[in-house]
């Protein structure tokens, strides 16, 4: 029986599940491969990026969703859904971000609709739904922390995780409470192994007249990928980037520079906690390889330990 990459569940018959296809919309009854392999898609993205308004080190292209024949479009303007093919050198990358992004949503992250489809190679994509549109036309306003500090796509790892919660202070409408969702996805980041999280992968969104974060993207187990001795994190954290521990992560910069109470911290500590049995599940029933799997669980099991968590 195959398993479904938009919710994991296993489907009765053909490559996806009833309930994949109504969250992607509740008119779809079915989705056909994407009329591309996956070399194919590494082309078009190369060759449309100029197009493209959200770039990064992976292959990006803009999509919208026709439902009437059931298949991803590939646009260069007015797309809705964000699809990314497999990488020409990191392996697994869509299988990755889209565990990743489960991994987050299951302790409350907000994070957009996303999952898997499958390339007319057999190959997985990953595809998730872009926040910063609504309807047909219009757009949301966005702004990442790259462009609420001055910096460039350049720049975008010359700044320290207390410059970023200064940024919150000034432009959050409850900064106490953005602070504290900055908090939870700094400790998640932390274990998970995303040692990529630059100011480019931070955004500020205005929803309801209330400037707050927005949900969060680009969330990726980058360490089991990159190899060599990496970071542990992409923006210092006092003045440092690797051997982080509980005091640096929950006292320091939980507590002390997010001013977050004991109370909120502890919290947050319970949530992932609560979670992490469930994180080994999902990470069991991925897409991933049966090699990458065991690099994702032997890396969170470091960082489980790490963080005091049993």
């Amino acid at each position: 029986m195959n398993r479904c990459p938009i919710t994991y569940n296993p489907c009765e018959e053909g490559s996806y599940s009833e309930k994949g296809l109504k969250l992607l919309s509740p008119a779809l009854k079915s989705l056909s491969l994407l009329e591309f392999t996956a070399e194919e898609l590494r082309a078009e993205a190369m060759h449309r990026a100029a197009k493209m308004s959200i770039q990064g080190f992976q292959p990006k292209l803009s999509a919208i969703l026709n439902i009437k024949d059931g298949l991803f479009v590939i646009v260069d303007k007015g797309g809705r859904y964000i699809l990314k093919p497999q990488h020409h050198i990191f392996p697994e990358l869509p299988q990755n971000e889209d565990l990743t992004m489960r991994l987050a949503a299951s302790i409350g992250v907000e994070v957009p609709l996303h999952g898997l489809i499958y390339s007319k190679d057999g190959s997985l994509n990953y595809f998730i739904r872009r926040f910063d549109r609504k309807g047909q036309k219009d757009k949301i306003a966005v702004e990442d922390f790259a462009q609420l500090a001055g910096l460039s796509r350049d720049t975008k790892y010359n700044f320290s995780m207390e410059r970023l919660v200064n940024l919150i202070d000034h432009y959050c409408t409850f900064p106490a409470v953005e602070k504290a969702k900055l908090f939870k996805l700094v400790l998640f980041s932390f274990l998970i192994g995303n040692e990529d999280m630059h100011l480019k992968n931070y955004s500020i969104i205005i929803r309801n007249d209330k400037v707050e974060l927005s949900p969060a993207y680009d969330l990726l187990n980058s360490s089991i990928v990159l190899k060599g001795d990496i970071e542990e994190i992409a923006l210092s954290l006092k003045g440092k980037k690797r051997n982080l521990n509980r005091n640096m992560l929950v006292n320091y910069f939980g507590k002390e520079r997010c001013n977050l109470t004991d109370k909120v911290t502890e919290r947050i500590l319970e949530t992932i906690q609560a979670k992490l049995p469930t994180w080994f599940n999902l990470i069991d029933i991925s897409f991933l390889s049966s090699e990458m799997k065991d690099k994702y669980r032997e890396l969170l099991q470091k960082r489980i330990s790490i963080l005091g968590f049993k």
